[in-house]
């Protein structure tokens, strides 16, 4: 066909892949760590060496989130924080750079011991905020600028076409953390960012059995991604064959669980608005949601599946109401098809998270039994 495809026709006919040895509409997984040369030792397939690089499925995984995200090229690691390490290790040793505050610990905890550790200068910033964002900018011009959104856990949203012309009024990069909204309601390239990164073990993989993480580029010569490249080959942050082949099957379904996840989260959100026994509920699909303007604008077909609600009372309280949930799952992570909860005072008891702030990553079952769950747990 000549016309432009839908993502949801994209990620379900895997970009159009037919297995040419067995006709097979399903691509075949290829264990092997080393590929053969003929008598004259010359590659039987000359683009396959060794499997640190060379890997069918792997390309094939990379080209159908390039093509989903609009990118020239992508490239996949054994872990999203593989690829934000990636990234950052690409950057020369007297760098400047500005991140996003408030979102994945991981992330920050990780970037504030490099930067420390490199000499690189960092600053952090709340990113939501335009006027803190521009003076963030424009005082300490960063070679590269990092944002989360949604954030997690706070879910906040920032204005990437700004992000974007600001950095680049002062020749630095805009890289963007996409997890929460993947590449099907959210196009940050085409927003203006240079690269995208993902924690792919999230929503794209989707079914909380595989780990990795995916970074994709708008130009593929610019001299950042080029030390990226040579960054994963050298130092080996490669994902295995039959993640990859995972990933290609989880990215096939990718837009119809983005769709279901995003509805029933709308739909728990709004319900613990109105509950008398929550406090505040942070999800950018409600319009009382400081950034929900921008999220509409920038955001297609839903705002993602996660949010973070706050209960009445502190910790014993919002403990009580985990203890007391049947179907969420009292578990670490999101994205996947069964919901999961998560106190976050717990896991991060030292980075200012409010102990009555339970996450929730929503889930592909049906909305009604999930909020009759949280109505029960909350009492």
């Amino acid at each position: 066909m000549t016309r432009k495809l839908h993502p949801a026709t994209i990620a379900a006919q895997a970009g159009g892949f037919i297995d040419s040895a067995s006709g097979g509409v399903v691509p075949p997984l290829q264990p092997s760590t080393t590929f053969v040369r003929d008598t004259t030792y010359a590659l039987v397939r000359p683009d396959n060496i060794y499997s640190r690089d060379d890997s069918d499925i792997t390309r094939l995984a990379e080209s159908l989130l390039a093509e989903l995200e609009g990118a020239s090229e992508a490239r996949l690691f054994p872990s999203g924080m593989a690829a934000i390490a990636a990234l950052f290790r690409a950057l020369p040793a007297d760098a400047r750079v500005v991140v996003q505050s408030g979102i994945y610990w991981g992330t920050t905890k990780w970037v504030r011991d490099f930067c420390d550790r490199r000499d690189i200068a960092l600053t952090e910033v709340d990113a939501a905020d335009e006027k803190a964002l521009k003076a963030a900018v424009s005082g300490h011009r960063p070679h590269l600028l990092f944002i989360e959104t949604p954030s997690n856990p706070w879910l906040k949203t920032t204005d990437l076409e700004l992000a974007a012309e600001l950095v680049h009024g002062v020749g630095g990069l805009l890289a963007v953390d996409s997890t929460a909204a993947t590449p099907i309601l959210s196009q940050p390239l085409a927003l203006g960012a240079d690269i995208v990164m993902h924690s792919a073990t999230k929503a794209i993989g989707g079914h909380s059995d595989l780990l990795a993480g995916v970074l994709a580029v708008k130009d593929a010569e610019a001299p950042i991604w080029s030390a990226i490249k040579t960054d994963r080959h050298d130092a080996g942050a490669v994902i295995g064959p039959f993640e990859a082949w995972l990933l290609v099957r989880s990215i096939r379904t990718l837009p119809l669980r983005v769709e279901r996840m995003s509805a029933n989260a709308l739909a728990v959100a709004q319900a613990m608005e109105a509950h008398a026994k929550v406090d505040a509920v942070f999800y950018p699909g409600l319009p009382s949601h400081d950034g929900h303007a921008i999220a509409a604008r920038q955001m297609t077909g839903g705002f993602g599946p996660l949010l973070s609600v706050c209960v009445q009372g502190g910790a014993a309280e919002a403990l009580a109401v985990a203890g007391r949930l049947q179907l969420f799952h009292r578990a670490t992570s999101l994205g996947g098809v069964e919901s999961l909860v998560e106190h976050r005072h717990t896991i991060e008891p030292h980075t200012g998270i409010p102990e009555n702030l339970l996450r929730l990553s929503v889930g592909i079952e049906d909305a009604g039994d999930l909020v009759a769950d949280l109505e029960q747990a909350l009492g």
